[in-house]
């Protein structure tokens, strides 16, 4: 089955850590570029974390900076999301994405529907 298969979301107190994970079923990762998003009620999905294929490009949302990083094991078929010192306003359904073309859209970390590969989403809590 072609699917990307999320897991290591949960409940973590503020300043926690958590580590996301997601891995393609089906097809490999080296080709492609991927990415992290985020979506809460009655917001749009948003950009977390993105990084091109080449690894020539790698954003992170403001929010998010020097707290999250985002790798790729390509060995592995693996993308991850290693969140630390987490925030309340972290919480979230996180979405990893992968997608053959659109490199501008990964540089800007840009969601979109049309993309190859999302998966089925994680839910993140930060609460005390």
């Amino acid at each position: 089955q072609v699917q990307l298969v999320e897991s290591g979301g949960g409940l973590v107190q503020p300043g926690g850590s958590l580590r996301l994970s997601c891995t393609a079923s089906g097809f490999t990762l080296d080709n492609l570029h991927i990415g992290w998003f985020r979506q809460v009620p009655g917001k749009e999905r948003e950009g977390v974390s993105c990084i091109t294929t080449s690894e020539s490009s790698i954003y992170y949302a403001d929010s998010v900076k020097g707290r999250f990083t985002i790798s790729r094991d390509n060995a592995k078929k693996t993308m991850y999301l290693q969140m630390d010192s987490l925030r309340p306003e972290d919480t979230g359904i996180y979405y990893c994405a992968a997608n053959r073309g659109k490199e501008i859209l990964f540089r800007l970390c840009k969601s979109d529907p049309r993309y190859d590969y999302w998966g089925q989403g994680t839910q993140v809590t930060v609460s005390s």
